[in-house]
C-alpha cells in the first residue's frame, strides 16, 4: 500500500514506462501515398491511402507508424480517437 493520497498511487508516470511513446496524430485518409510527418508543434500528420471505411484507415495508420518506428504492428495501438481524425497512438518499444 502506498502512502500517497487518492489515486496518485495508481497514476503511471514516465519513469514507469520508459519504452512507451504516445503520439498525437492527425490522420488524412484517401491520400495519394501514405506518409508520416512530425509537425513543429510536436504532433504528427499521417496521410494514409486507405479510405476511412470499416477501419481500413486505422489499420493503415497502425502499419505506417509501425514501419516508421521499426516495430511490429502488434506494438502499436490507437488509444483514443478511433472514429475521428485526431488520435492518440501508443507505440511500445
Amino acid at each position: 500500500m502506498s502512502s500517497l493520497p487518492g489515486n496518485a498511487a495508481l497514476s503511471a508516470g514516465p519513469c514507469e514506462h520508459p519504452n512507451l511513446k504516445i503520439l498525437q496524430v492527425k490522420v488524412k485518409p484517401n491520400a495519394r501515398a501514405s506518409v508520416l510527418v512530425a509537425q513543429h508543434d510536436g504532433t504528427w500528420l499521417a496521410q494514409v491511402a486507405a479510405p476511412p471505411v470499416e477501419g481500413l484507415a486505422n489499420e493503415a495508420l497502425v502499419a505506417l507508424v509501425a514501419k516508421h518506428f521499426g516495430v511490429r504492428r502488434a506494438q502499436v495501438r490507437i488509444k483514443s480517437g478511433a472514429s475521428g481524425r485526431m488520435k492518440l497512438v501508443q507505440v511500445d518499444d
